[in-house]
């Protein structure tokens, strides 16, 4: 390595740029200290004799000693401070993220390559011995077949407000599991809470799906008890920790435990750790120094800017899932299980809502209503006050379920069909004691923009086309059409139209499904054995 590509220049030496500024100095090669605030230069010059600073950095850019530039500004300047770099022919470490925009993340990596320069990003971990030791266990199947991975980064502080938790701690681990599993996830949900500051996440969950199969979450946190920073590999044959706050002999654990099936139950076999001994080496100076060696060498980083710009993709597709969080509640009062709500949905007190559930935008649950299990309440749908709804209904888009209203299970809703509950409205005259009653029995389905008029039953399985006004109780297995409705032929259970007459006394056996029907003195019953 020649003298001009020690030549680096520390760009920011604030909470993070000063460990640079330590690092390259004991690697002897510091050249500059670039930082705006005059003060922090001056204890700077006391600390290190020799070294020169600048305020500005066109001063850098314009400096043909310096070979490369370290920059530890906050995110939000990266891609401008390394594209100017880049410009200058500056070899480029840039601490994580690489930039915020993959836009301009693309744009770097190309302009890295047209310049012929050195691009790299601070992700830690990929020069840590235990971290590399790790990946050598993967790599040559010591694990077995990787299963899950999960990994903890907890704290009390460092607290920011230019960034929230995801994006100031969970890089280092995305790009540790994306290292191990060779692969991007295929999707990801992510869920957070703002503690300290309304549009700053305190903590977050990231859950990660590999098209391998593999799973992995990363928790990580600033309002935590005590310090964390663990990550765990489940592989077939041996489960591996990684634990950064352990003692250097116990940072890496495998355990070789099994799982056994003896009359189809699994059952565990807990072994005891075996210690993996690495050689003990300062993680962020072995990055200083694989930065040097990149320059001097002219090679591609470890941790180069294309891996910068996949640990950005996870990063924005986690931000975008935080951002647009679809809210799982736990039910309201009698209900059982966890519902799906919308964030424009609302729930008044006093609803029971089913476990597995879901309601969707802009609808509106009134107080006393309740909702079974396993329902699908759909967009910009009111249901009640004081309105029950049984289990695996479906109620699509605009519809309302008034009081006075009642659906069995199975019950299918179409798109914009209407239920009314009073027979003679006026704006002006209260009617809210004479709501009449309209009981809508299981599985049964109502077509598109039908109306109902309230005051009647609808039998089971009953099948109401499209734009049908029904006007009068309706039989089980009806199927009616038209304004006024009338009846033109039976439905069976499945959804078919059965071959039977109006009246009289015939049977019917379902081609689909087997069940079998009876005709008996105008009605229709399935056959039970």
């Amino acid at each position: 390595m020649d003298s001009l590509s020690s030549n680096i220049a520390v760009i920011g030496s604030g909470y993070w740029g000063k460990n640079l500024v330590r690092n390259f100095n004991t690697l002897e090669a510091l050249h500059t200290i670039c930082d705006t605030n005059r003060a922090t230069l001056t204890s700077f010059e006391e600390q290190y004799p020799g070294v020169n600073t600048a305020s500005a950095f066109s001063q850098v850019l314009t400096n043909s000693e310096i070979q490369g530039v370290a920059i530890a500004t906050p995110a939000e300047t990266h891609a401008y401070l390394a594209k100017e770099a880049l410009l200058a022919g500056k070899d480029v470490y840039i601490e994580k993220p690489l930039c915020l925009s993959e836009k301009e993340g693309a744009e770097l990596n190309a302009l890295a390559k047209k310049q012929g320069c050195v691009l790299m990003v601070g992700h830690l971990l990929w020069y840590h011995p235990v971290v590399l030791k790790l990946k050598e266990l993967v790599d040559s199947g010591e694990l077995g077949r990787i299963q899950y991975i999960y990994s903890n980064r907890l704290n009390l502080g460092k607290l920011r407000r230019e960034e929230n938790v995801l994006w100031s701690f969970a890089p280092h681990d995305i790009s540790v599991i994306l290292g191990l599993t060779g692969e991007m996830p295929e999707s990801i949900r992510a869920q957070g809470g703002n503690y300290l500051h309304q549009q700053i996440a305190d903590t977050t969950m990231t859950l990660m799906n590999f098209s391998s199969g593999i799973k992995a979450h990363i928790f990580v946190s600033w309002l935590h008890p005590f310090k964390e920073q663990k990550l765990v590999v489940v592989g077939e044959k041996q489960m591996a920790v990684f634990d950064d706050v352990a003692p250097w002999d116990e940072k890496l654990l495998l355990y070789p435990h099994s799982i056994e099936w003896n009359d189809n139950i699994p059952v565990a076999n807990k072994a005891e750790a075996i210690s993996i001994q690495v050689e003990q080496d300062e993680p962020l100076k072995a990055e200083c120094a694989h930065f040097l060696e990149c320059i001097g060498n002219r090679t591609t980083p470890r941790t180069d800017g294309e891996e910068g710009l996949r640990v950005l993709q996870v990063l924005n597709r986690c931000q975008e899932s935080l951002e647009k969080e679809q809210k799982v509640q736990m039910a309201a009062g009698s209900g059982t299980g966890e519902f799906f709500l919308h964030d424009t949905a609302v729930i008044d007190s006093d609803v029971d809502v089913g476990g597995d559930s879901r309601i969707w935008h802009f609808s509106h649950i009134l107080s006393g209503s309740k909702i079974g299990r396993n329902c699908n309440i759909g967009q910009n749908v009111v249901v009640g006050p004081n309105v029950t709804i049984g289990n695996k209904c479906k109620i699509q888009n605009n519809v309302s379920v008034y009081e006075g209203v009642s659906l069995a299970d199975d019950v299918f809703c179409g798109p914009s069909m209407v239920f009314t509950n009073v027979m003679n409205p006026r704006a002006a005259i209260s009617r809210k004691d004479e709501f009449c009653e309209t009981v809508v029995q299981r599985g049964v389905t109502f077509g598109a923009n039908s109306t109902i008029v309230g005051g009647i039953e609808i039998g089971e399985y009953a099948f109401i086309g499209a734009g049908a006004v029904v006007v009068e109780d309706v039989p089980a297995y009806a199927l009616m059409v038209g304004n006024p409705a009338r009846q033109i032929g039976w439905m069976s259970k499945y959804g078919k139209k059965m071959d039977l007459p109006l009246t009289g006394n015939s049977d019917f056996t379902c081609p689909f499904s087997g069940e079998k029907y009876t005709l008996r003195d105008n009605f229709v019953t399935m056959v039970t054995e």
